[in-house]
């Protein structure tokens, strides 16, 4: 069973309703064509990416205020767009007829789309679609209103990028909505099982997108408070004190991952681009019936153990980018000479080999192979070869491997979780599966983070004696 599947047995009909009628009205508030043109640098570049012809007939899914149907426009395709929120619709229409666009705009349900099996020559959606609460009917409506042949294009949030993080710092302040997160759309074994049905090819990219503001962190979380829906109307559900919380913890994290100078803003946030050829004839487009069911419902504790771990690697990476050369090189303590960036290097190497484990605990075989003086081998191994590892290589890698790590997480129920088997690491005791994830893939980048902030708190205490 999906998370889909699993989110709408939670959910009875009227509770549904009522979810869809509170996300039309969140995407209805604030100022989304305001908030969207600080965005049209990078909604350019993936655009322009795509290679698609003038006279194409294009379909712009979630579209808000035109923002990627203006640009197909000016570039000569023909352009339809749809969105729930009907307020920036109207909006797009006043700006297409300012441009001297001719762009057709209605409103249109993701889930549902009102157009015929392969209208379109391109269907588009730009951090759109992935927030509608059933994934799987998005899929099978993105390809069956695109022509075979066609292509269906997404940019989608990852989980572990920047707005993955920042929706994650939201949600602790409010209640689940009783959906699948969005940024699912942005884990790339997700969109592979979700486009599974009359695709030819799935293409799949990791990008960033720049968000740059005029105006310093701070100023930017009262602009997307003010004018940002999911925003506007998480702290409009909080009382004073929750607000004030969020409010500093937002201005944190956009002013650690901030690079530009003082009073300015520039934040580059990791999203996934898809781009999928559309397969078969229009005869095969797949319909709900058709969606593939997996028999075991998503766990929630692998879910959060997910999130954990993509925490604590984000963590580690938003510290360790700020380093200097000289930082970077330091040893992290008197008895271990590593220097800092083999130590970050070291964490994004073992999570797949955390994973390996927990996975042969969940299967049910003992771990007797993995032994404290093996793993003490590897240590000086792996510094000697990455003695020169540079900052952006050894954060990539951080990036991509917990990423991978928290996706096959996520993959576990939660009888794999519980499960014992002996684990050569703690002396033949029987370990969980949980466990295993807990003190290994998930303790791991913590842990080191701990150490390096101490190896460097020293060091600086040291140069100003």
């Amino acid at each position: 069973m999906t998370t889909n599947a699993v989110a709408k047995e939670i959910l009875t009909n009227a509770d549904f309703d009522q979810l869809k009628t509170r996300l039309k009205s969140t995407w209805m508030t604030g100022d989304y064509d305001l908030f969207s043109r600080y965005m049209e640098k990078d909604a350019e570049v993936f655009y322009q990416r795509l290679g698609i012809t003038p006279g194409t007939r294009l379909l712009d899914v979630g579209c808000g205020a035109g923002q990627v149907a203006l640009i197909a426009a000016r570039a000569g395709a023909k352009v339809t767009g749809c969105d729930i929120a009907t307020n920036w619709l109207e909006q797009a229409r006043i700006r297409a007829a300012a441009a001297g666009l001719e762009i057709t705009f209605e409103e249109g349900d993701a889930e549902a789309l009102p157009y015929k099996d392969g209208q379109f020559d391109a269907v588009v959606s730009m951090f759109g679609a992935m927030f509608a609460p059933r994934p799987e009917l998005v899929a099978a409506e993105l390809t069956r209103v695109c022509q075979p042949g066609g292509i269906i294009a997404m940019a989608n949030w990852t989980p572990s990028g920047f707005i993955g993080q920042m929706f994650k710092t939201i949600t602790r302040h409010i209640a689940p909505s009783g959906m699948p997160s969005p940024a699912l759309w942005g884990d790339e074994d997700t969109v592979r099982d979700r486009f599974s049905n009359a695709i030819a090819t799935l293409k799949l990219n990791p990008r960033l997108y720049r968000f740059e503001y005029p105006f310093p962190p701070d100023a930017v979380v009262e602009f997307f408070r003010v004018n940002y829906g999911p925003m506007t109307r998480a702290f409009a559900s909080l009382d004073a004190s929750g607000q004030k919380v969020l409010r500093s913890e937002l201005i944190r994290l956009w002013s650690e991952h901030n690079t530009a100078p003082s009073n300015t803003t520039l934040v580059a946030a990791e999203y996934l681009e898809v781009v999928a050829t559309r397969g078969g004839s229009t005869q095969d487009a797949p319909r709900p019936q058709l969606i593939k069911k997996q028999e075991v419902p998503m766990s929630h504790r692998a879910e959060l153990l997910a999130d954990r771990i993509e925490e604590g690697a984000a963590g580690l990476a938003a510290f360790a980018e700020k380093l200097s050369e000289a930082e970077w090189r330091t040893p992290v303590s008197g008895t271990d000479h590593r220097p800092v960036g083999v130590i970050v290097h070291h964490v994004a190497t073992m999570y797949p080999i955390e994973i390996d484990v927990a996975r042969a605990v969940a299967s049910g075989k003992a771990v007797t192979d993995v032994t404290w003086e093996a793993v003490a081998g590897i240590n000086p191994e792996h510094a000697q070869e990455q003695a020169a590892v540079t900052n952006s290589a050894a954060l990539e890698l951080v990036r991509r491997n917990s990423r991978e790590a928290a996706a096959a997480v996520r993959a576990f129920t939660d009888d794999e979780l519980d499960r014992a088997t002996p684990f050569s690491l703690s002396f033949g005791a029987p370990m969980t599966t949980q466990f295993v994830i807990e003190d290994h893939a998930l303790r791991h980048s913590w842990h080191h983070l701990a150490k390096i902030r101490a190896a460097l708190d020293k060091t600086t205490a040291s140069a100003a004696k």
